[in-house]
């Protein structure tokens, strides 16, 4: 689907942005693959990755910016919305400019694929939008509503929308094992509150979970992809297993468990071997043969949180995988 194809992505300079660009060149050999974002610095670091590869091409804009947004999809055949503000505790403390990119970003960019003519758009989304109590998950609650009805309000157009949503992408720039390896050789490491519990993966499972939304999607499907729970003492354990924990308390906003499928979704969820399926609510498309595919209904009471999670990653396993990946946890 994506070969020869042009892809944009929004906010393309970030940890997944890194990840995805050289992983969907080699896979697909897309005929443009576009990185739009709005930190020229951070172009101009990423650009020297590619140097020579003229099928990526950088677009200086926000999706703030609708003009620009239109000027930039020209042409454009397949979208990844990546663009986000994402610190929690920013959010809590500027939420206007929040909404301005998580919201009314979505708003611009479902509009211009729409009228752009682009053919398949799929949206990041996070564990924090099930069931939020913050205002970042309370954005991208938000934001998989409208790419959820963008659908629909694409009207006779073929554009379709889909989300894939993913909890603590580990390595990640300004996520804990870095934050954690930086402070490490002081003894000690702050830990919030030693019950909480999150959801692990890698970047590369990410972005096989959008290729994967790519292929599947009807339009307006929530991908959610299976993945192991660590509780955050485990992770300082297996970052620094001498220091002693300091425990500081939750931040602003802060969940103790984080969770990706709620039991008022549950109605609507199938389950597949890698992955759950959220189907639409709206238009009765939850019940859409083709959207459920080869999926299993789930039970009604069903919940996919963190604390309750089946399957759990170890000390020794997120060790190996710090040893495997430790040239790059924390560079993007």
């Amino acid at each position: 689907m994506l070969k020869n194809s042009t892809i944009l992505i929004t906010g393309g300079t970030g940890s997944f942005g890194h990840t995805f660009v050289p992983m969907t060149l080699e896979r697909y050999g897309p005929r443009k693959l576009i990185v739009y974002s709005r930190d020229e610095m951070k172009q101009w670091e990423m650009a020297k990755k590619f140097a020579g590869d003229n099928r990526v091409r950088f677009f200086i804009g926000d999706v703030r910016d609708r003009e620009r947004l239109y000027r930039a999809l020209d042409g454009v055949d397949y979208v990844v919305h990546a663009a986000a503000t994402k610190i929690v505790p920013t959010a809590e403390y500027n939420p206007f400019e929040c909404v301005k990119t998580n919201i009314i970003g979505a708003m611009n960019l479902i509009d211009a694929c729409i009228d752009k003519g682009v053919k398949r758009v799929v949206a990041l989304s996070t564990d924090k939008a099930s069931s939020p109590i913050n205002l970042y998950g309370a954005t991208k609650l938000a934001s998989d509503k409208l790419f959820v009805a963008g659908n629909s309000y694409a009207g006779g157009h073929d554009s379709r929308f889909a989300v894939v949503r993913y909890g603590n992408v580990m390595g990640s720039r300004g996520s804990v094992i870095p934050f954690f390896m930086s402070v490490k050789d002081k003894g000690s490491l702050p830990i919030t509150d030693g019950r909480m519990t999150r959801f692990m993966i890698s970047l590369e499972q990410g972005v096989e979970l959008v290729w994967h939304a790519f292929a599947d999607m009807q339009g307006g499907e929530i991908y959610v992809k299976k993945i192991p729970s660590m509780s955050v003492t485990d992770i300082a354990r297996a970052v620094a297993p001498e220091a002693k924990h300091e425990v500081i308390g939750i931040r602003p906003g802060e969940k103790l468990h984080e969770q990706m499928i709620g039991a008022e979704d549950a109605q609507y969820t199938y389950a597949y071997p890698e992955h759950f399926k959220i189907l639409p609510a709206i238009h009765n498309w939850s019940a859409d043969p083709h959207r459920i595919k080869d999926g299993v209904k789930v039970a009604e009471d069903f919940v996919y949180a963190s604390d309750s999670n089946p399957e759990w990653m170890s000390v020794a396993a997120l060790q190996a995988w710090i040893q495997a990946n430790a040239h790059k946890i924390g560079a993007i």
